[in-house]
This record gives structure tokens, C-alpha cells and sequence, in this order.
């Protein structure tokens, strides 16, 4: 596809009627892996969701209802950083950011895992409210990985509207 068509077409989907296949998770992810990040150290995290039992039973616990009805028929990717890696230099952060590096790299792996599922012709929905300790419980995320967000991944029922933006000179200035 297309990079700019791609871009146009991704949209925030809050209605499914299809998950992917497990092939097609591992495809996205390997898509995504592909992401920059500090010092190419990928510490980027993904626990991909696909069985029905498991599923259910995270999206009860982990999500807020009205995110249980928007993620239903998708399957869900909980994304994670190292924490304390990138940004860092023995041990100390290498500059004001600190980890926020790590949440960086993360949201730059995230849009590659988002614009690979619309390639491949999967919609997707990045949720933020979650329940941390309902998913580290759920999934086995070890302590030193911070929770970022939990993406559906799914087959649109219809076609998501396209939001308007913010005109670009209220967003980036020109010097």
C-alpha cells in the first residue's frame, strides 16, 4: 500500500468483527520490531492476547466497559518497555528524560504496529485506561516492564470515520 494511503486510512476502530489469525500477530509484531530505538537496544515488549478464554477474562478484569466493548472481536497486544535502559548510562540517566526514552522508543514501535496492521489490512484502537496490576497478573509482565497500553487488533465492522486535526500552524511553528 501506499505510505500516504496508509496514513489516511488508519483510523481508531471501536468495533470488530474479526480477530486476526496468530500468523498475522506474528507478521505485525515482526513489522513493528523494526522500529528505531536508543542505541538499538529494543527493549520493547508485546504480549499478544488471541485465545477467546484469555481474552475475555483480561478484558473484564484489565479494561474499563466502555474499552471491553470497544476491543470485543479484537485481539488485544499489551505493549511494555524495559525500564531503566534507554536514556540510561551506567545506571544513571543520561539526560532530563530518563525513561520517559523508553516510552519514546515504545510509541515509535507502536505506530510501526499500527500502520503494519492496516497494511495487512487489520484496524486498531490504543487504550491507555487499563488496570496495571490486573494485566502484570494476568500475563506474567515482569516488575522491571512499565505498562503502557493495551492495542485491539481487529477487522473493522465498518468503516471508522476520519477525526478532524488541529490546523498544522496550532501544531508546529517554522523558524
Amino acid at each position: 500500500m501506499d505510505f500516504v494511503q496508509l496514513i489516511d486510512e488508519r483510523r481508531s476502530v471501536r468495533d470488530y468483527a474479526a480477530a486476526p489469525t496468530q500468523e498475522d500477530i506474528q507478521k505485525i509484531l515482526t513489522m513493528a520490531r523494526r522500529a528505531p530505538s536508543w542505541k538499538n537496544m529494543q527493549t520493547s515488549r508485546c504480549y499478544a492476547v488471541t485465545t477467546p478464554d484469555t481474552l475475555e477474562r483480561l478484558r473484564e478484569a484489565a479494561l474499563p466497559s466502555f474499552n471491553q466493548k470497544s476491543s470485543a472481536g479484537a485481539a488485544l497486544i499489551v505493549t511494555t518497555f524495559v525500564r531503566d535502559q534507554v536514556g540510561f548510562s551506567q545506571g544513571q540517566p543520561a539526560n532530563e528524560p530518563g525513561n520517559m526514552w523508553g516510552a519514546y522508543d515504545l510509541g515509535l514501535h507502536d505506530a510501526y504496529l499500527i500502520l503494519s496492521a492496516r497494511d495487512m489490512g487489520y484496524d486498531t484502537l490504543i487504550m491507555g485506561l487499563r488496570d496495571e496490576k490486573a494485566i502484570r497478573d494476568a500475563l506474567g509482565v515482569p516488575e522491571n516492564e512499565q505498562i503502557m497500553s493495551v492495542i485491539a487488533v481487529g477487522k473493522a465492522r465498518e468503516e471508522a470515520p476520519l477525526r478532524p486535526r488541529k490546523p498544522l500552524e496550532e501544531t508546529a511553528r517554522f523558524y
